[in-house]
C-alpha cells in the first residue's frame, strides 16, 4: 500500500476546527498520554513502548486478561514480545458487542442486501465454530476460504480464530493455480468456497475452479461450496448455540495467514498474531481514523486484500461493517456514493486509483447526494496525488478528513496515516502511527528526518505488534530476516521509496523492490513468469510496475522464440492466461517485445535495474550486469514514454 507525490500548497486543504479535534479519541488519548502536542505523543509512543502500549490496550477496552509487561526487548527485533503473559481471543474482542444493532450489512452489485444484527452475527458465528470443531478442526489447524466479501466470509473468519484456528483467505476471482500456489503451503484442514460470483454485472460460475483447487490440495478434509454447502455446514453446529465459546489464548497465538509475493518462488506465507492484529487495528480504528461506536463504516476491498481484515476489525470498536461485493463504479461512477447515502457510512475507504477513475470521469457527488454522515476518507493502495487530493475537497466533500494510509500485507496495518486532530496538505500522508518508530534514510542508513524533500529508503527503526511471526514453511527464520532485516541491519525495510515534508508528513513515491503494486493489490512476478513462459513462443519474460498517472502499472517484457513476432493474437493469448490461471490484477497494462532483458552475471534478470531505467532514476549496480546495453534499448522503448520528462 503506497500514497505517492505531490504538490506543495500555500496552505492546508483541510483543518479541523477546534471543537472537532476535541472530540475526537486522539485527543482524549493525548490527554491521557499527558503529551503537550502531537509530536510530543509520537515521541513519547516510541521511546516508552510498554507504557504506550499499556495505554492502548486500557484506552481501546482490549477484552482479555492483562498480566505482566507490555512490552519485552529481545536480541534483535523480531524477538521482541509484546504482552508475551497476556491472553486475548480476537474473536471475542470483534464480538463484545451485543443487542438488535446492525454488525454487518452485506450489500452487492444486483442490489442485494442483508443485515445481521449483532446478536445474530454471534449466533452464526457460534454455529459455524460448533460445525468446525464438529468437522475436526482445532486449534493451529488452518481453515481456507475463496470468498466474496460477504457475511459468510466474516462468519467463517470469526468462527476460525474463536476456536484458535488460523484463517487464510483469498477472492474467487483467482485463478486455480494461484490459490493452489498459496493454500498448498499451509495445508488447510478445511475450505469454504463460492461456487459463483458477481463482477461489473457479469455472473461468474467457478465450481471447476473449485474442483481444480480442491483436487490440489490433497491435505484437505472437507470442502464446503456454494451458499446451499455453507447453510447445511454451519446448521450441523447450531444446537441452539447463541455465541461462540472463545478460546482464551496468547497474544502471539496464530491468527491470520496473509498471501504476499517476492521475486522469486511462491507467494509467501506471512503469520499474523492474534494480538498484534487487534492492538494495532483499534489504535488505528479509534485513534487515527476516529471511528466510534454506531458508526457504518465502507472499505472497497476483496477477501484477498488486508484492508479486509481491517474492515473486519471496525466490530471491535461496535461499528458496523459494511460489505460491498462488486465493482465501485457500475453500473456507474456514482454507485458507491449512493451507497454512502442510503447506509449513512461515515468512514469511505477507496484505492487511490478509484478517485483518479472518479475525477477522470467527471462525476461530483457533491452536487448530487447528501453526504452529511461522511466524516472520513481513506485512501491507499497506490500513489494518491495531489490532483486527487484537490478534487476530493472541491467535487466529493469540503468537511471530510481525508487520512491517506501506506503500510502492508506484511503488517497488516499502516507505518504512515491519518490524524483527525491535524491539517491535511495536498500529496501529503499526515504522519507515522503512534508506536511506528518510522524514518527515511539514505543508501548509508543516514536519518533524512531533517532533509525534508529528500527521497529515501522508508524504515522502522523499533517492534511493533504486528510484526509477523515468521512465514510459513521457515522454521529457521531466514527467509523472514532477509525479507525485512538484511538491507538495513537491526530496522525494517519496507521496500517504499519516501520522503519527509516540512510538515512532519511523508510522501511515499512507490515500490523500491520489485514487487508489483497495481491498484493496491501487490503481486509477484514469479506468479507471472510461471504462466507467460510455459508458452513455447515465449523465451523470457520481465515484469515491472511503471507509474503512470498516480497509479502503478505492469508492464510486461518478453523474449520471444526464434521466428516468434508479438502480434495480436499472441498479445491477447498472453493475457488470457495470465487472467485465467493467476487474477485479472495479474494482466499487463502493457506487453512488449524485445531482444534481449537484463542481467546478472549469476544469470538472474535485473528487474530493479528495469524499473529504475523507465522511470529515469540512476541504476543501481550498473556494474553487476552482464549485458548493460539491453537496458539502452528498453529505455528507447516508446511505449514506455508516459513517464519521461
Amino acid at each position: 500500500m503506497v500514497v505517492g507525490p505531490g504538490a506543495v500548497t500555500e496552505g492546508p486543504l483541510w483543518s479541523p476546527s477546534a471543537e472537532r479535534a476535541a472530540a475526537t479519541a486522539m485527543a482524549r488519548f493525548m490527554s491521557a498520554a499527558r503529551a503537550s502536542d502531537q509530536l510530543a505523543l509520537h515521541r513519547w509512543s516510541v521511546r516508552e513502548p510498554d507504557a504506550f502500549w499499556s495505554l492502548v490496550w486500557d484506552f481501546t477496552g482490549v477484552v482479555g486478561e492483562r498480566r505482566g509487561p507490555a512490552f519485552e526487548a529481545g536480541p534483535t527485533m523480531p524477538a521482541a514480545r509484546f504482552f508475551p503473559e497476556s491472553r486475548l481471543n480476537l474473536a471475542a474482542n470483534l464480538l463484545a458487542t451485543s443487542g438488535p444493532g446492525p454488525a454487518l450489512i452485506a450489500l452487492d452489485e444486483s442490489g442485494g442486501r442483508r443485515v445481521l444484527s449483532w446478536d445474530a452475527l454471534r449466533a452464526e458465528v457460534g454455529a459455524a465454530s460448533g460445525a468446525l470443531r464438529a468437522a475436526g478442526v482445532g486449534p493451529g489447524d488452518r481453515v481456507a476460504t475463496v470468498l466474496p466479501n460477504g457475511a459468510e466470509a466474516v462468519v467463517t473468519f470469526l468462527a476460525t480464530v474463536a476456536i484458535g484456528a488460523v484463517y487464510a483467505g483469498t477472492s474467487p476471482d483467482f485463478g486455480p493455480e494461484a490459490v493452489i500456489d498459496r493454500f498448498a503451503q499451509i495445508e488447510p484442514s478445511l475450505l469454504v468456497a463460492a461456487d459463483t460470483y458477481r463482477y461489473k454485472g457479469v455472473d461468474y460460475d467457478v465450481r471447476a475452479h473449485v474442483e481444480q483447487v480442491t483436487a490440489g490440495l490433497p491435505g484437505l478434509r472437507r470442502a464446503v461450496v456454494g451458499r446451499r454447502g455453507w447453510e447445511e455446514f454451519v446448521g450441523t453446529g447450531r444446537g441452539g448455540v447463541r455465541a461462540p465459546a472463545c478460546a482464551s489464548l496468547p497474544f502471539d497465538h496464530p491468527a491470520a495467514v496473509l498471501f504476499s509475493s517476492g521475486t522469486t518462488g511462491v507467494p509467501k506465507c506471512i503469520v499474523h498474531r492474534a494480538g498484534g492484529l487487534l492492538l494495532q487495528h483499534r489504535k488505528e480504528h479509534m485513534l487515527h481514523c476516529d471511528i466510534r461506536p454506531g458508526d457504518r463504516v465502507l472499505y472497497v476491498t476483496s477477501t484477498g486484500w488486508m484492508m479486509w481484515n481491517w474492515l473486519v476489525s471496525v466490530l471491535a470498536g461496535g461499528a458496523t461493517a459494511v460489505l460491498y461485493d462488486g465493482h465501485p463504479m457500475h453500473p456507474g461512477p456514482d454507485a458507491l456514493f449512493e451507497v454512502v447515502e442510503r447506509e449513512e457510512v461515515s468512514l469511505l475507504g477507496v484505492s487511490a486509483k478509484y478517485l483518479l477513475s472518479l475525477r477522470k470521469s467527471g462525476c461530483r457527488p457533491v452536487g448530487t447526494h447528501e453526504l452529511g454522515s461522511l466524516r472520513t476518507l481513506c485512501s491507499t493502495g497506490s500513489p494518491l496525488g495531489a490532483d486527487e487530493f484537490a478534487f476530493v475537497y472541491d467535487a466529493i466533500k469540503a468537511d471530510v478528513h481525508l487520512a491517506s494510509m501506506s503500510g502492508g500485507t506484511d503488517l497488516c496495518s499502516c507505518f504512515v496515516l491519518g490524524d483527525p486532530t491535524r491539517p491535511v496538505w495536498a500529496g501529503e500522508i499526515q504522519g507515522p502511527g503512534l508506536g511506528m518508530d518510522v524514518d527515511v534514510v539514505d543508501p548509508s542508513g543516514a536519518s533524512l528526518r531533517q532533509r525534508p524533500g529528500e527521497q529515501g529508503e522508508l524504515v522502522c527503526d523499533s517492534p511493533f505488534p504486528s510484526m509477523p511471526l515468521g512465514f510459513w514453511g521457515d522454521p529457521t527464520g531466514d527467509r523472514y530476516r532477509a525479507s525485512y532485516f538484511e538491507r538495513f541491519p537491526g530496522r525494517w525495510a519496507h521496500g517504499d521509496f519516501a520522503r519527509w515534508t516540512e510538515h512532519d508528513g511523508m510522501v511515499i513515491s512507490g515500490r523500491s523492490d520489485t514487487t508489483l503494486n497495481p491498484g493496491g493489490v501487490r503481486i509477484g512476478t514469479a506468479e507471472i513468469y510461471r504462466v507467460v513462459e510455459r508458452m513455447p513462443q515465449v523465451l523470457e519474460a520481465l515484469a515491472f510496475g511503471q507509474s503512470v498517472e498516480g497509479d502503478t502499472r505492469v508492464v510486461l517484457l518478453l523474449r520471444l522464440a526464434p521466428g516468434v513476432a508479438l502480434d495480436g493474437e499472441l498479445e491477447d493469448e498472453v493475457r488470457r492466461r495470465l487472467r485465467t490461471e493467476c487474477s485479472p490484477r495479474h494482466v499487463p497494462a502493457v506487453v512488449v517485445a524485445v531482444d534481449d532483458l537484463p542481467r546478472t552475471r549469476s544469470g538472474k534478470l535485473a528487474e530493479l535495474a528495469v524499473a529504475d531505467v523507465v522511470a529515469c532514476r540512476p541504476v543501481r549496480n550498473v556494474g553487476a550486469l552482464e549485458n548493460p546495453e539491453a537496458l539502452d534499448a528498453i529505455r528507447a522503448l516508446p511505449e514506455l514514454a508516459p513517464t519521461r520528462p
